[in-house]
């Protein structure tokens, strides 16, 4: 037996959608032979069950079949998301400082790798610890990252790293606190050293590997490892532990802080002065702005770079074509970066850049593709040429630092 013989103007016709403008084809609707719509013999039952039954009825004569639907719809109906359980310690058995840096008033990917760590501790063994985040209580996201308590020691940008070793130290004797996790860096690194010759207690720098029961580092050059119980004080690496994904924790601010005083003699004044953007290397800065293939005018973007204050970068295919030193390339064979923000101008995204920028916290794309692999990985995607882009961003933050 033949199959019939399709007939392409008819089918064609059948989904035709009728409007006023222009012809409209529907190609995703089906259109039997016979012109019928398909019945569903699955779907017509579940119209005429009978809800609430123990056993499955149908109302065929359809008398009830319109409460029943609405009665199995608000059943079936997702409810409200409920807020989270707040997770809250009342009496904790002991503490577990968090030394956070806090910058810009917020935590950083550093900070939630410190606070997951702290958590850890502190819900080791028969847990009952609490977590307490030294940092400003004005800092968002503290709850959820896994801080019980939050200490307000009150430290300003700007203040001395003597009188900040002073502050943990008041709160190390008020609360007295199990351990005493900072990152490895910076001010925090150099901070853990200060109170631990000030506590005269040991202290374990740069552990890549941390437990309740076991804390390691790397020694001889990196050839070898070094093993101990944890001891009071610890400075973690980055990306040496997980972010807390728990439940949100109290965050509970402690209202008799230590009293400090801020008056050093032997310090007169103190001032941050920021070094020149342009000229940090990829790993240590925050923000970086790179050009791709789609960037023709490489000076534009520089001084783009330098009214940003941002750390210009590039493509492999731009240092390639030497418009680029290629210490500013980024990407897996060149510098992994781990700023906190990142723009791209005019770049696809192969999967070696893609593998540079894995560590960035917010990565914004421009570029004419909107089906780019860039533009698939960033929070924030601007869909136009990059020289059209560059001068009109330049020209807004003039005027806005016009007005201020």
């Amino acid at each position: 037996m033949s199959r019939p013989r399709r007939d392409p103007r008819a089918e064609r016709e059948a989904k035709t959608v009728a409007v006023t403008a222009r012809r409209r084809l529907d190609l995703a609707a089906f259109v039997s032979p016979s012109r019928r719509p398909r019945r569903d013999p699955r779907a017509e039952l579940d119209v005429i069950e009978v809800f609430g039954a123990p056993r499955r009825r149908y109302d065929r004569t359809q008398t009830t079949a319109l409460v029943s639907r609405m009665m199995k719809r608000a059943a079936t109906q997702d409810a409200e998301p409920k807020a989270p359980q707040v997770r809250i310690v009342e009496t904790p058995a002991f503490h577990v400082f968090a030394v956070l840096q806090t910058p810009k008033g917020r935590l950083s990917r550093f900070d939630r790798q410190i606070l997951g760590a702290a958590r850890m501790l502190a819900d080791a063994g028969s847990g009952g610890g609490a977590v307490v985040a030294l940092a400003s209580a004005a800092t968002a996201d503290l709850g959820p990252a896994g801080a019980d308590r939050i200490l307000d020691l009150g430290d300003e940008p700007n203040r001395p790293a003597s009188l900040r070793t002073e502050g943990v130290k008041a709160a190390v004797e008020q609360l007295q606190p199990k351990h005493i996790l900072l990152a490895e860096d910076d001010e925090s690194a150099d901070l853990a050293r200060r109170l631990a010759v000030t506590l005269g207690e040991p202290i374990m720098t740069d552990a890549v590997y941390l437990s309740a029961k076991q804390v390691a580092r790397r020694k001889n050059g990196m050839r070898a490892e070094e093993y101990g119980e944890p001891p009071r004080i610890i400075t973690l690496g980055e990306d040496r532990a997980a972010n807390y994904s728990g439940a949100p924790c109290e965050a509970r601010a402690i209202e008799d802080a230590p009293a400090l005083d801020l008056n050093d003699p032997a310090i007169l004044s103190v001032e941050t002065i920021p070094g020149d953007p342009t000229q940090l290397s990829l790993s240590e800065t925050d923000f970086v702005v790179s050009a791709g293939n789609g960037v023709t005018d490489i000076e534009v973007f520089k001084n783009l770079a330098k009214v940003m204050t941002a750390t210009p970068g590039a493509s492999r295919v731009i240092c390639d074509a030497g418009l680029m030193p290629r210490s500013a390339q980024v990407g897996a064979s060149g510098t992994v970066l781990s700023s906190e923000c990142y723009l791209a101008f005019g770049i696809a995204g192969a999967p070696q850049h893609l593998q540079g920028i894995a560590g960035c916290d917010h990565v914004i794309a421009v570029n004419t593709d909107l089906h780019a692999k860039m533009v698939e990985r960033s929070g924030l995607a601007i869909i136009q040429d990059a020289q059209l882009v560059m001068p009109a961003l330049w020209q807004l933050i003039e005027e806005r630092r016009g007005k201020a």
